[in-house]
């Protein structure tokens, strides 16, 4: 944007007056200039490190973070920092798996399931004590299938009742 406005008002008043009252540096502005015609040195280098960084993380099955890829670039013969390992990862959007930190999935509900009515019309209100009944079910893998009630354990709902999935 300041580029543009530059180059519109540069034959009138020049580019270092112009600069001055922007407050940029006119090496910015030729920077800037320079970066439309070709690419940087950093850019022209990033593409090609990221092209050799994915080849390595996909040969390790996808598993690899910025330290052990960093390695892995090290000794395939690229001078590359481990820092800029990180960036280029972060740009590439991959990751490397975790041990400590776990992805949450929570459970999804199949959309084509019929679904119970709702009763109370998302009121929650009760009128008196025992008018209204709400639970909360989880399926849990860990227990075969079981649902568990809040508050309760092992109780047992039929193979039909609830179509859901792990996501």
């Amino acid at each position: 944007m300041i580029v543009g406005f530059v180059d519109d008002h540069r034959d009138e008043l020049g580019v270092e007056p112009i600069c001055r009252v922007l407050q940029i540096a006119p090496s910015t502005y030729y920077a800037a200039k320079r970066r439309a015609v070709a690419p940087s040195a950093r850019a022209v280098r990033d593409a090609v490190l990221m092209q050799a960084l994915m080849v390595l993380w996909v040969a390790n099955r996808k598993v690899y973070g910025a330290h052990k890829l960093w390695k892995a670039a090290r000794r395939a013969g690229h001078d590359i920092g481990r820092d800029q390992v990180a960036r280029l990862m972060r740009a590439m959007e991959i990751e490397g798996i975790s041990r400590r930190r776990r992805k949450v999935f929570t459970t999804i509900a199949d959309p084509d399931a019929l679904r119970a009515p709702d009763l109370v019309k998302r009121n929650f209100t009760a009128e008196r004590p025992n008018a209204l009944w709400v639970t909360d079910l989880e399926r849990h893998e860990a227990l075969l299938n079981r649902a568990v009630v809040e508050g309760h354990r092992h109780v047992p709902v039929a193979a039909g009742a609830l179509k859901l999935r792990a996501a």
